[in-house]
């Protein structure tokens, strides 16, 4: 199932102390067209592994159980290795070789943009410069910045994972 099949088709969790929450593709629908359409572009040209490792890393962040829950399956579906996905929380302590030197500095480049409150240190910005070319680091970094999107409208909108 594609992102756009399960963040369209997804319910809201309402319980009896939390009321019903918006549903962002029925009720903004040109902003859900456009957001679809920068996942979408965003995407282009990276690998697909990267791709996911990146949109599970930043949903951990910002503790998003439906893009968690989507990705993983995700991930799994396209053959990620379990150990890498089970490790991804903690990769800067995983066995050597876990991650390649392109995906850690990519899993650094996406910490940093999701904490974006301490900023994006020089160190951390010049590895991934070091590791993507010019087009394809602003490739990440737009999936960087759609997955973090992503995340704050599932979490505020109370997504229900699994479901979709």
């Amino acid at each position: 199932m594609t992102i756009t099949e399960n963040t369209a088709t997804a319910t809201t969790i309402a319980s009896a102390s939390a009321p019903a929450r918006v549903n962002y593709a029925k009720s903004a629908p040109k902003a859900f067209r456009a957001l679809l359409a920068l996942d979408a572009a965003a995407r282009e040209g990276l690998d697909p592994a990267l791709v996911e490792l990146v949109q599970i890393r930043s949903s951990l962040l910002n503790n998003c159980a439906y893009c968690l829950d989507m990705h993983i399956k995700d991930a799994r579906k396209a053959g990620e290795r379990e150990e890498r996905l089970y490790l991804l929380s903690v990769w800067r302590e995983a066995p050597a070789g876990l991650y390649s030197a392109k995906e850690q500095a990519a899993l650094a480049l996406t910490e940093a943009v999701t904490r974006i409150g301490d900023g994006v240190p020089d160190e951390v910005y010049g590895r991934a410069a070091e590791q993507f070319e010019e087009t394809e680091l602003a490739q990440l970094l737009s999936l960087i910045l759609t997955i973090n999107t992503w995340n704050r409208i599932a979490v505020t909108t109370r997504k229900v994972p699994g479901i979709g």
